[in-house]
């Protein structure tokens, strides 16, 4: 943990561009509009703005506690950002300027203090009928809200999940593809080796299957852009791609 920004050419597998800072860099993610900024959530208790052509901080937001996960929607107007006490923060960011602003700070979904490790915006939802947001704390809290991006991303939450409390910062992801066939699925990694896909409206039994292969805690998943290859890694450095299978009849 050098406190560094990094942006790679993956084809190459080169480094291309540096950036310093003075703290931890916890997460990160590009601009979908303007793919010059860089937005970074750090150990500061800040959301920073970076011009990736130039390396230069151009604006930061200060927070009430350190940025631990962040997502945008897909206009790049908001910022979804998840603090280390599972507090979740509406911010506007202007995509000309990288100018930032409050909007709204959501605790609906937190049952006590925890750190969030996932936050993932999903621009449609069968169950909200528009757009979604998905988090997970690390206290085994997943959480599902339905997006008003007309009210500054006020989010309201529609259904959460109680899984067991995590020694490890495990991830979760949607399942965009599957949950427009029916339910709304969600995928997640698990100290116990395995991955598991719930389903978030069979609340008495949401698990509905499970992938064996790992032999250490799955910290990562996430799907490829056509949603039949799944990514799953775990704690001792071991990554497993699964491929969906297709469905008879």
């Amino acid at each position: 943990m050098d406190k560094s920004v990094r942006v790679w050419d993956i084809g190459k597998g080169h480094c291309i561009r540096v950036v310093y800072g003075t703290t931890l860099q916890l997460c990160i993610r590009f601009h979908p509009v303007n793919n010059n900024f860089l937005l970074v959530g750090n150990a500061n208790k800040e959301i920073t703005v970076i011009n990736f052509s130039t390396g230069r901080l151009i604006r930061k937001l200060a927070l009430e506690s350190e940025v631990t996960a962040i997502d945008t929607d897909h206009t790049g107007q908001f910022i979804f950002a998840g603090d280390f006490q599972g507090c979740i923060h509406s911010i506007k960011v202007n995509s000309h300027t990288g100018a930032l602003s409050r909007a709204h700070r959501n605790h609906s979904g937190v049952k006590r203090k925890a750190p969030t490790t996932t936050v993932q915006f999903r621009t449609f939802s069968l169950l909200a009928r528009g757009p979604v947001l998905l988090t997970c704390t690390k206290d085994g809290s997943l959480s599902f809200f339905s997006v008003s991006l007309e009210v500054g991303g006020y989010l309201t939450l529609r259904c959460s999940l109680m899984l067991a409390p995590r020694a490890w910062n495990i991830q979760a992801s949607f399942c965009p593809l599957l949950s427009l066939e029916k339910g709304e699925f969600i995928v997640s990694g698990s100290e116990d080796s395995n991955v598991y896909f719930y389903d978030l409206t069979r609340p008495k039994h949401p698990c509905v299957n499970k992938l064996q292969g790992h032999g250490s805690p799955v910290i990562g998943v996430a799907w490829n852009h056509g949603e039949n290859l799944l990514a799953s890694s775990d704690s001792g450095g071991l990554v497993i791609v699964w491929k969906r299978a297709k469905m008879e009849g």
